[in-house]
């Protein structure tokens, strides 16, 4: 795996990986694992609005009160707060791996257009598929009031449902924007944790070699 490792961040250089998934799919585990490998920055956008939480501006608090509610943004905060950070010069010489940043249909041009522009074109989207039965499996053991989860409203099956129908309704047709680029990279997340990630280690790598 070394080598396939060494390859994909040569390839990568300072560009970005944006990896999408459902609640529970594991993007942040993947993405946080693949980051540290590739000495790359890891990213999210609720993470970027959460860090924003003691700054003075209403519309900054308005999103920090949406993300922590398990809810997303809407996307003239997400231009305002979130653009800028990806352009942020202290990333400049970095590669970025993302997650889910630009979840919502035609947030997705202005990320790539602000990442090209510093320095980060998009090399791939890996997308992480788990089925809607898979997912509440996972909320059952990780995620509900008796066991706890990790983020505050992981134990609010009302609002996992939402987010689970946002996927569905604003995400995929993201996603289907990056098909027709041919930038997505398909990987089965229903396997255990270092199957998923040896899966994609090695679609990147395979992906690498053809683009």
């Amino acid at each position: 795996m070394e080598d396939k490792i060494n390859h994909i961040r040569n390839w990568l250089g300072t560009g970005a990986i944006n990896i999408f998934g459902k609640a529970f799919s594991g993007k942040d585990t993947v993405g946080q694992r693949l980051a540290k490998l590739l000495n790359a920055e890891f990213l999210g956008s609720g993470d970027i609005i959460r860090a924003a939480r003691n700054e003075r501006d209403a519309r900054i608090a308005a999103a920090v009160q949406v993300s922590d509610q398990g809810g997303w943004m809407p996307t003239d905060e997400f231009r305002d707060l979130v653009l800028p950070y990806l352009a942020d010069e202290k990333l400049r010489n970095s590669a970025l791996i993302l997650s889910m940043v630009g979840r919502w249909i035609g947030e997705e041009k202005p990320v790539i257009e602000t990442l090209k522009n510093s320095g980060h074109d998009t090399h791939a989207v890996v997308v992480l598929n788990v089925s809607d039965e898979e997912i509440w499996r996972r909320w059952e053991i990780v995620g509900n009031s008796r066991n706890g989860g990790t983020r505050a409203d992981d134990s609010d099956k009302e609002k996992i449902t939402r987010r689970l129908a946002d996927y569905g309704d604003k995400t995929l047709p993201v996603i289907d924007v990056y098909r027709n680029m041919d930038l997505v990279i398909e990987i089965n997340g229903e396997q255990t944790r270092e199957e998923v990630f040896a899966e994609v280690i090695d679609k990147i790598y395979e992906f690498s070699l053809k683009h």
